[in-house]
């Protein structure tokens, strides 16, 4: 696997030289255009701009992806399952470190993963994703996510995403410049000697087409090596879980998906498992994927072995290329893989409407909504910005108390006290998660009906919930760290 990362390394490096001299040479070719004698200036700003722009990606890339997808961290204790299948998988795959996992309230079916290395991972789920799979499709799928990282794919892609939005940014630049007049003057020939108008003329032109096709072809580069990544990552998904037909399944599924990601866009369609987008590019030229029922279908015709070789000679017969999407070194890993196993059985399996229940249960959880058992059975779900104190049971009419009207009026009141009426409307109802150190104050304790759904109140202000399933001794707060130990 070293000899793998080595290579992904030195093509990283070879696309990032090539994509950054086509920026380099349209920041010089447009600068001419403009002024001539100044393409080093055009050169020296397209470097500068893409050099800043890398060190934000490199430094705070996986932050941006996961905010503008809308992605939520969770803890173990809210879906114990899926931090399960990461721990699995993590091991499985020799990362050594556990990727932070975050959910994105999405009914969409997809994931992806970010990190520009394997101590700064990440693996992101949507909703829709965790509640259609069973347990051995969901390793699956997060065992393709870990290949990326395993693989060096993430940074990779981050640093080609970089270099095209780069190209793109410039190019759109110098198009709405020309657009609204900008470079009239450039074919005036003021300034210049005879023959100095036709010859601007002519570097404008070559400006203009460069400025159209250099995005194009930085597309086609991009799309070209996330296709051929991800049936690298399939490979590593087969061989990490040992049953290919986990991730088979689940991109069955995910094929059959009509609903887009919702927070997706053209700069990170790449990085998730399929195209995110409901409908798929029209030829493979210019998609971000490859076709969802070829990856079924080499995953299948793996037959009883899952190694990088098989999936190599898999791939070769079932499309009928002689060239394999794997490096030459990953036919000489032998430290993963083998015979294929069995198909898991769960004693504990739920079924599709129960794990639909599950993850809105979560979600609501993670907005802050109460959950506020009867006795009659009915568990009621509330907004935590329902105004009432109390709500009358719709099934036995009997009148509960709400925990969050409550605070809401407790922290009313205390502010009227201080004389501060007017800060009180914008106190938050719970302190979001900002990954706090540990408080230093003792531990509460929680005393807990076994088989009930409960509600409590951190000391903090932060509400909490934890269904039945739910069997640890203690739990900690995500806002201050706080540990509520549970009776």
């Amino acid at each position: 696997m070293w000899e793998q990362i080595q290579s992904n390394r030195r093509k990283t490096a070879v696309l990032v030289v090539g994509m950054a001299a086509l920026l380099f040479v349209l920041g010089y070719v447009i600068a001419e255009a403009y002024v001539p004698g100044a393409g080093f200036m055009g050169l020296a700003v397209a470097g500068g701009l893409w050099a800043v722009l890398t060190l934000i990606a490199f430094a705070q890339g996986d932050h941006i992806v996961l905010a503008l997808s809308g992605a939520r961290e969770i803890e173990k204790e809210d879906h114990t399952e899926l931090f399960n299948v990461v721990e699995e998988m993590t091991i499985a795959s020799g990362l050594g470190k556990m990727p932070r996992v975050y959910l994105v309230p999405d009914e969409a079916m997809n994931a992806f993963a970010v990190g520009r290395n394997k101590d700064k991972a990440a693996v992101a789920v949507t909703a829709g994703l965790l509640g259609n799979l069973d347990r051995d499709e969901l390793q699956g799928v997060v065992a393709h996510e870990l290949g990326h990282v395993v693989n060096r794919d993430v940074l990779l892609m981050t640093m080609l995403s970089v270099l095209l939005g780069t190209i793109v940014m410039t190019s759109e630049i110098f198009l709405r410049s020309l657009r609204f007049g900008a470079g009239r003057a450039r074919y005036s020939g003021r300034g210049r000697g005879k023959g100095g108008g036709q010859g601007a003329a002519i570097v404008m032109v070559l400006a203009l087409i460069l400025a159209i096709l250099a995005p194009l072809f930085a597309q086609l580069i991009y799309f070209a090596v996330s296709r051929r990544r991800e049936y690298l990552a399939d490979a590593s998904s087969a061989v990490f879980t040992r049953y290919p037909e986990g991730l088979a399944s689940a991109l069955h599924k995910l094929g059959r998906g009509v609903v887009p990601v919702e927070r997706a866009s053209k700069a990170t369609a790449a990085m998730y498992i399929v195209n995110p987008f409901a409908k798929a590019s029209l030829t493979s030229w210019t998609s971000t994927h490859p076709p969802v029922a070829d990856r079924i279908k080499v995953l299948r015709s793996l037959g009883g072995t899952a190694t990088f070789p098989a999936y190599q000679q898999a791939w070769k017969n079932e499309l009928g290329k002689k060239r394999g999407p794997l490096p030459a070194s990953a036919m000489q890993d032998t430290a993963h893989g083998g015979a294929v196993r069995a198909a898991a059985v769960s004693a504990a399996a739920k079924g599709p409407r129960e794990q639909a229940r599950q993850v809105g249960d979560l979600l609501r959880d993670l907005n802050q909504f109460v959950f506020l058992p009867c006795v009659c059975g009915l568990r009621l779900k509330l907004p935590p910005a329902y105004p009432h104190e109390s709500i009358e049971c719709p099934r036995c009419h009997r009148t509960l108390r709400v925990p969050v009207a409550e605070l809401a009026a407790a922290q009313v009141a205390e502010a009227e006290l201080s004389g501060e009426l007017g800060r009180a409307a914008q106190i938050p109802l719970a302190t979001p998660r900002t990954g706090a150190t540990p408080a230093a104050d003792a531990p509460q304790t929680i005393r807990r009906k076994p088989g009930e759904w409960m509600t409590f109140q951190c000391t903090c202000g932060r509400l909490r919930t934890l269904s039945p399933a739910v069997a640890a001794t203690q739990v900690t707060c995500p806002s201050c760290g706080r540990v509520t130990r549970l009776v």
